[in-house]
This record gives C-alpha cells, sequence and structure tokens, in this order.
C-alpha cells in the first residue's frame, strides 16, 4: 500500500481544484510518487476520508484545496487520533490561500506537488475551540484562525444567504450586506485570566497571518511559537473601517488606536446575544465560545 493519501476537494477555488486535478495527476506521476486518492463529494466528506487514511495506515495525508478543505482534514486526522503519528501535506488550489501563505508552501502547484517527493518536516500549532451549535455543545480544531464579529459575519452571509451565486460574487455580496447591517456588539473576553469588558468590530485568534485573501490581519502571528495573536478591532465605525481596509491588506493597521494585540494561550468571549463563530473560513456555531492553544500537535511534510 503507498504511504501517501491525497484527499481531494474538486469544488475548492471556485471549481479551481478539478480544472487542475489532472495536472497534479501528471505532475505527481512524474515525479514517480506511490500514492492513493478520493474526491469529496460533501461537506465534511473530508473529515470522513482523513479519519479513514489514518486508520488505513496512511503516513502522510495531502489535502488538495483551499482552506476549508485543509481545516477538514486535520479535523479528521484529529478524529482518528493521529496527528502524532501522520504526516500532512498541502497542494493549494483555494481561493484564498491564507494559510499556505503564512506556512510557505508554493502556491504554484507544479512547485507544491515537487516538494512531496523529499518533503522537510514543519511542527506548527493547532488551535482547539469549543462553542455552541444549535444549542448543543461542539469543538473543533483551526489551523490559521478564528474570529467573532465582523469577519465571521461576512463568513456567515457569503455561505447562508449568498452561497449559489458562486464563490467571489457570494464573498462580495457577504461583504456588502454585512456592511450595511452589521453593528459592533459588547463582549466579555477573558484572555489568559484577565477580564475585559470590551465593544468589538472583530476579534480574531490568530495562528497565521492571513485571512479573507491576503489580509495580512495578524503580521506578527507564527504558528510555531505556541501562542495565539490575539488581534482586537475595538468599537470602529464603517467609514473607519472601509478607510482602513488598505492598511489590514498591508498589515500596517496595528498602529490605529482601536486596534490592539495580546498574545495569548487561552481565550473566553461571553456576548449577551449569540455571536457567530467561523474558523478558518468555515462558519462553525455561536457564542459563547473558548479557544486555546495546542502547541507543536501537527507535523507538516512540506
Amino acid at each position: 500500500m503507498p504511504d501517501i493519501k491525497l484527499i481531494v476537494n474538486p469544488l475548492a477555488g471556485a471549481g479551481k481544484s478539478a480544472r487542475e486535478w489532472p495536472h497534479i495527476l501528471q505532475c505527481l506521476q512524474s515525479d514517480e510518487l506511490s500514492f492513493d486518492y478520493e474526491l469529496t463529494t460533501f461537506k465534511g466528506h473530508a473529515i470522513e476520508m482523513a479519519q479513514a487514511a489514518v486508520e488505513q495506515g496512511y503516513h502522510i495525508v495531502v489535502a488538495v484545496g483551499g482552506d476549508g478543505t485543509i481545516h477538514e482534514v486535520v479535523n479528521g486526522l484529529h478524529k482518528a487520533r493521529g496527528l502524532d503519528r501522520v504526516q500532512m501535506g498541502i497542494i493549494g488550489t483555494g481561493t484564498g490561500g491564507d494559510y499556505i501563505r503564512t506556512i510557505g508552501i508554493s502556491c504554484h502547484i507544479q512547485d507544491a506537488c515537487h516538494r512531496l517527493k523529499n518533503p522537510r518536516n514543519l511542527v506548527v500549532d493547532l488551535g482547539f475551540t469549543e462553542f455552541m451549535q444549535n444549542g448543543v455543545k461542539n469543538d473543533r480544531l483551526f489551523v490559521n484562525l478564528a474570529g467573532i464579529g465582523f469577519a465571521a459575519e461576512i463568513v456567515r452571509a457569503t455561505t447562508q444567504t449568498f452561497k449559489k451565486m458562486g464563490s467571489v460574487p457570494s464573498y462580495l455580496m457577504g461583504l456588502l450586506s454585512t456592511l450595511v447591517l452589521y453593528r459592533n456588539q459588547p463582549v466579555s473576553v477573558t484572555i489568559d485570566g484577565e477580564l475585559s469588558e470590551i465593544t468589538i468590530c472583530t476579534m480574531l485568534m490568530s495562528l497565521g497571518k492571513y485571512c479573507g485573501g491576503a489580509m495580512k490581519a495578524a503580521p506578527n502571528a507564527d504558528p510555531t511559537d505556541g501562542l495565539f495573536d490575539v488581534v482586537l478591532i475595538s468599537d470602529l465605525s464603517k467609514p473607519d473601517l472601509l478607510w482602513s481596509l488598505p492598511s489590514i491588506y498591508k498589515g500596517t493597521h496595528l498602529t490605529h488606536p482601536k486596534v490592539c494585540v495580546k498574545r495569548a494561550q487561552e481565550v473566553t468571549i461571553q456576548t449577551d446575544t449569540r455571536a457567530a463563530l467561523q474558523a478558518d473560513g468555515e462558519l462553525l456555531g455561536e457564542t459563547p465560545c473558548s479557544f486555546r492553544i495546542l502547541p507543536a500537535a501537527l507535523t507538516l511534510a512540506v
């Protein structure tokens, strides 16, 4: 049996993954790699496939897709208790590619494929979050970041209201509708035991530097340092938010008086009304929620 199992999301990148898959196959075969593969057919399928891959004895499980596919594969490895004995590879075919930007995996598919022949190991942290989902407590791992507030509401609008419009139009409509409808909200936040009562626009628990398709939201985040970069954007007005967007793409927004970054291992959030929670661009559930770092929890083959 081959050591490598590829889990391919053909819908990633608004269909880019399906279009590139023949080239990926050709590249891997030309490198004389021995591997098996499966294509996902529904949301959550990559979780099931990754869990089965661990149980079947594969040593490297490769996510072929975007941040959502990576998110599902990691959670499948976790469900099978395989994080300490299976490496994860990534061939990025998603739209944003936020996580691979931080990790340093090439966005060029041919380069990412070639790396699998002689990969180096990179041990990274993971985030663990507990949250409410349909009135029941649930939990999930995440690789890049999790957050509530404005950014999470964009994800909610994109995935629930405008999903059928396609990747880019749904995101743009989600952004516009959130700009119109979103209101900053008061939260009770405990960061490594320190309680604060604040009003936020957005709050992110970041392992990676990027979100939303190359926004450098947490420019100093390091997924190997055992800490979240907790980015707090407080009671920012909508005109100020729009004015500040270019600086968020550049990573220069940290000097804004309403932006604060704290480094922490544990965070809990309470809200008066339920607020959406997203992780790695996936809508998971709602507040109340908590987060903790899992240091050196995943070995990437990069």
